[in-house]
């Protein structure tokens, strides 16, 4: 069905790389979930008051707190996508980050406010009044809130968007928090046990939750987390495939909102190679980059020596230096480049199987600093660190 809708709304729909298409896709989730939320809190707080339970006038309010959160997609969807200007040369796509942590505090907000009703409906507990309408409208709630998890996942993985991604999950723990009234509801009828407090009290944690997991992940954008790891690999290999590329190292990943990506990367060249030959391989590569994984990508280009008696001092200078740090560490792909004040020696580390991955960076910045010590001429890279091959 979403593709259909898809189709019908949005023009050139299949060019998600297109800022307005991706826009397009955006508002259309924002306004889906407005029409979805705003008819399911009207008919949870009509059957709630009428059936005197917190626990579905809770749900009801918690699909308040989603209709507004699809209203701030839909702006967040417009602001990411205003042009760049002076004061923000690499565009609004930010925005998006901005909006749902925007989302996240209003989900906040109300389930804080659902915790403190729950508990007072826990101390002055009250009958829940059964009726068949209750149970359709609850059952309708649930299919609407599984449709609404499908389509905004889908949007969200389409156009890599957090804030489609993330009403996605809202809508899943929905249909789970609707779940819970349902059979609340049944319990209550059937067995006459009055847990419908908390049951309340135990969707209104579920909101505050998702609404701390939300915040967590938007924040982590904001502050620049680590990149894809798919991604990295894929620039890197598209790099090294490069005409007379070696190597590359200094990979850095920026992003400034949902396809809004900037990237630099060190590409190393025999210094056999012509400036002018190496500078058209790097422009097509860039270009090439650019097409196929929507980013804006910088190759800097670094001759490497190819003088042999050059290269074994340095390889003599740094496996005799690394097995004074000990470790049982070893180095390989040893290469250099020369500069007028210093020289670059870039190389990967080699570890025991038995040093855990979370001890690569120290182990790395141990390795640089040492060395570095011993030579102030020397800039030291480690492009890699990785395990030694256990031996069969």
């Amino acid at each position: 069905m979403i593709n259909w809708i898809i189709k019908a709304f949005i023009k050139n729909y299949e060019d998600i790389n297109n800022k307005k298409v991706r826009e397009a896709y955006g508002v259309l989730g924002g306004v889906l979930g407005i029409v979805c939320n705003l008819s399911l809190f009207i008919l949870k707080l009509t059957i709630g008051m009428l059936s005197n339970s917190i626990a579905v006038i809770s749900d009801a309010f918690n699909n308040l707190s989603d209709l507004g959160s699809s209203l701030i997609s839909i702006i967040g969807a417009k602001m990411s996508n205003r042009p760049a200007d002076p004061e923000h040369p690499f565009g609004h796509g930010r925005f998006e980050y901005i909006s749902s942590l925007i989302v996240a505090f209003l989900i906040f907000a109300v389930g804080f406010q659902l915790l403190k009703s729950s508990i007072a409906k826990i101390l002055a507990p009250e009958k829940v009044i059964f009726s068949a309408t209750l149970l359709i409208i609850l059952i309708f709630s649930i299919i609407v809130k599984l449709w609404m998890f499908s389509y905004n996942r889908y949007i969200g993985k389409k156009i890599n968007s957090s804030i489609q991604m993330a009403t996605a999950v809202d809508s899943l723990n929905d249909v789970l928090a609707t779940s819970a009234v349902l059979v609340t509801t049944l319990i209550s009828h059937y067995f006459n046990l009055s847990i419908d407090g908390i049951v309340g009290l135990a969707i209104s944690v579920l909101i505050l939750y998702t609404g701390l997991q939300i915040a967590k992940e938007t924040i982590n954008l904001l502050l620049g987390s680590a990149p894809d790891p798919n991604l990295v690999q894929d620039i890197r290999a598209k790099v090294s495939h490069g005409q007379y590329i070696v190597g590359t190292h200094d990979l850095k990943v920026h992003d400034y909102g949902p396809g809004r990506i900037l990237a630099s990367i060190h590409a190393e060249f025999p210094d056999t190679v012509s400036t002018i030959k190496a500078h058209s391989i790097v422009d097509d590569l860039e270009e090439q980059i650019s097409n196929e994984l929507g980013i804006n990508m910088v190759l800097h280009i670094d001759p490497l020596t190819t003088n042999p008696e050059k290269l074994a001092q340095v390889n003599a200078f740094i496996h005799q230096e690394i097995r004074e740090i000990g470790h049982s560490i070893d180095v390989e792909n040893v290469r250099m480049t020369e500069g007028l004040h210093h020289i670059n020696i870039i190389f990967s580390v080699i570890v025991p199987p038995s040093i855990k991955e979370s001890e690569y960076k120290e182990i790395r910045q141990t390795v640089a600093k040492t060395l570095m010590a011993k030579n102030n001429q020397v800039k030291i890279v480690v492009d890699s660190v990785v395990p030694r091959a256990r031996k069969e």
